[in-house]
């Protein structure tokens, strides 16, 4: 009995967290972006907040203008992919945060659906010629040293021109 606590006790005690040790560790950097088209025009949305609620009413985060549109269409909420990380998703819902849905529902990559955790490319119809597109940009970002092919010098020794003579 005493082995297997000494051994449970010694892999326990065993460090996992490894990243302080890489000097060249790359660090992904997300950005959400939403692109609404209805009958206005195009937008483009960062998204950068925990909630949003989209729809018809004055007061939605962001406001979708037809007639065909809920007032309160649908809910995005931001919510952890994985703590050790923190990067995050963005969930859609059908109507209002207090979950009434909207009167025509949602359209998302062409079923309808109550709900969609939202993935790059997917595309929300609201209703007619109202749709978003969502996009998923990863950004490598390089922490520590950098590396040689982050410059271009180029070095021209004198000897290596031609000179030529009149």
């Amino acid at each position: 009995m005493a082995v297997n606590n000494t051994q449970k006790i010694l892999i326990n005690s065993i460090p996992t967290d490894f990243s302080n040790d890489l000097p060249m560790a790359a660090e992904i950097s997300e950005s959400h972006l939403l692109i609404v088209e209805d009958d206005r025009g195009r937008k483009e949305i960062n998204l950068d907040r925990p909630v949003y609620s989209i729809g018809r009413d004055r007061e939605c985060d962001i406001r979708l203008n037809s007639q065909f549109v809920s007032r309160r269409h649908a809910t995005l909420v931001r919510l952890p992919r994985d703590e050790s990380n923190h990067t995050y998703y963005y969930r859609i819902v059908d109507g209002d945060a207090k979950g009434k849905p909207s009167a025509n529902g949602l359209m998302i990559n062409g079923r309808k659906l109550p709900a969609q955790d939202l993935k790059n490319e997917d595309e929300i119809v609201f209703g007619p010629q109202v749709r978003a597109i969502y996009y998923l940009l990863k950004d490598s970002m390089r922490t520590g040293q950098t590396d040689s092919t982050e410059y271009d010098i180029t070095l021209i020794n004198p000897g290596m021109t031609e000179e030529t003579e009149e």
